[in-house]
């Protein structure tokens, strides 16, 4: 008898890629996902998973040029938003068509922001693209879904790793993707200690006469910093959105931790690399191994 597992996919813009790479090896391995629910890119790529066209969606993504990612943003004047999303949902179904999330296969959980109330909210049932459109709604990016009386933005604003909607399922395992996760450091890097066996004042110690003078004048004295590239208004607030979703993501984890949290490093691509789907696909898979493998091994 196959594990079952519940499958809750984060979000993180292009990184989300990976979460094909991990959903090939848990079906690799022979782990039966019965439920699975996920904010931002993590409801795309589920949905289209729990409506059977991953295969179909991956062959797409893996296609894309940086140009053709260009070409599917429908940009916009609006204030609230940069791209609309109308071409990518065109896109997606003639991909998977627009199936009731009730009638899926698979147990799915598309999780958004309401605004204008300030709280989660959880689709469940309805049309799938409406609730993926509302899940991917990245405030600044794009342009939030404006129904009578709430606002919807990116499920990632309140819930990066929407955990608690894949409880229900009573699944053997909980397994969570993180898309912001920190670089794991093969070693630690040590303090210089050169100086250390020496007298003090003959170490290698350049007098530094500016920042004498203005010691003298009581000017305070700024340290060399390395120089940083500017960044564009987007890079910017995606910046702080990616900030904010991986410190809102360590609460989630804590305060109802996975059997199994797999965490995709922050640093391998940036939020809109959407012609990296290859790359992405492969470091989902790989992470995914490796975690399972410890985990299995655990539970022997």
């Amino acid at each position: 008898m196959k594990t079952t597992v519940s499958l809750v996919l984060g979000s993180g813009g292009a990184r989300g890629y990976s979460h094909i790479g991990v959903i090939d090896e848990l079906n690799r391995r022979g782990y039966d996902v019965v439920c699975v629910a996920g904010s931002s890119m993590g409801a795309l790529v589920g949905g289209v998973y729990a409506a059977g066209r991953l295969e179909e969606y991956r062959d797409w993504v893996t296609s894309l040029r940086r140009i053709d990612v260009f070409k599917l943003m429908d940009l916009t004047l609006r204030g609230e938003g940069t791209i609309r999303g109308e071409r990518l949902l065109i896109k997606l179904r003639e991909i998977i068509g627009n199936p009731l999330i009730e009638e899926l296969p698979i147990s799915y959980t598309a999780v958004a922001t309401d605004l204008t109330h300030q709280k989660e909210v959880w689709f469940q049932k309805g049309l799938m693209l409406n609730a993926i459109r509302a899940s991917i709604a990245v405030p600044g990016f794009f342009t939030p879904v404006i129904e009578e009386e709430r606002v919807l933005v990116d499920g990632g604003v309140l819930n990066p790793i929407p955990i608690i909607p894949t409880v229900a399922a009573h699944a053997d395992l909980i397994i969570a993707v993180d898309l912001n996760a920190d670089q794991q450091r093969n070693h630690v890097q040590l303090p210089d200690t050169r100086y250390l066996e020496r007298s003090g004042f003959s170490d290698e110690w350049q007098h530094d006469t500016s920042a004498e003078s203005a010691l003298a004048q009581g000017k305070p004295v700024l340290k060399d910093n390395p120089v940083h590239k500017a960044t564009g208004r987007i890079d910017v607030l995606l910046n702080s959105v990616e900030v904010m979703q991986a410190s809102l993501g360590k609460y989630k984890v804590a305060g109802y931790p996975p059997d199994l949290l797999i965490g995709i490093p922050k640093e391998a691509c940036r939020f809109y690399d959407f012609h990296r789907a290859k790359e992405m696909i492969e470091l989902g898979r790989t992470i995914a191994q490796k975690s399972l493998q410890q985990m299995e091994k655990s539970m022997r």
